[in-house]
């Protein structure tokens, strides 16, 4: 193998224990708890969702083959998921969002929160705020969103984050895109 393959070869390696690849494993466990808990399935899987670039670049949230996915059994559709990071006050938080088929959200959870402060977004009563919003709605910590006491930036991270994924969702459905 000459020098300029073997450089690469390393870099390539480099890249991926540096960088990794795909959904952590440990984020990967907790996503398909979900799902199997809000579809009562363990025989699913998941469907890549790919958005073409220039697409892409004009979306409030990026799309990418780790991140937004069909939720499928056999060829029928449960819906969808997607999961992402958000920052709290020093680390980012992993979360996970479960659409219907007609991309309503159903559920969401905090997967892995990182920070000993702000943790409490990740309770079930204030997840349930986004319950049944769709990409036509907006969510916002000043109008229509819950504050939580010591929890301020997270809650702020979370709900522009999930407005961002709304918008992001009603953009491709305007497109035809899902």
């Amino acid at each position: 193998m000459n020098f300029r393959k073997r450089i690469t070869v390393v870099l390539v390696i480099f890249s991926m224990v540096f960088f990794g690849f795909g959904i952590p494993k440990n984020v990967q466990k907790k996503m398909d708890k979900e799902v199997e808990k809000v579809f009562d399935t363990t025989n699913y899987s998941f469907v890549p969702i790919t958005v073409s670039k220039a697409v892409n670049e004009k979306l409030p949230t990026k799309i990418t083959t780790d991140n937004f996915f069909q939720i499928k059994e056999g060829n029928n559709l449960l819906g969808y998921a997607f999961v992402d990071q958000a920052a709290s006050k020093t680390a980012q938080f992993d979360y996970l969002v479960i659409f219907n088929p007609n991309l309503e959200i159903i559920h969401s959870k905090v997967l892995i929160y990182r920070e000993e402060y702000g943790g409490e977004i990740g309770s079930k009563r204030w997840l349930e705020q986004f319950i049944g919003k769709t990409g036509k709605d907006r969510v916002s910590h000043e109008t229509n969103i819950d504050g939580i006491s010591g929890a301020t930036i997270s809650v702020r991270s979370m709900t522009t984050s999930m407005d961002n994924l709304l918008q992001t969702v009603g953009i491709l459905q305007e497109k035809k895109m899902l």
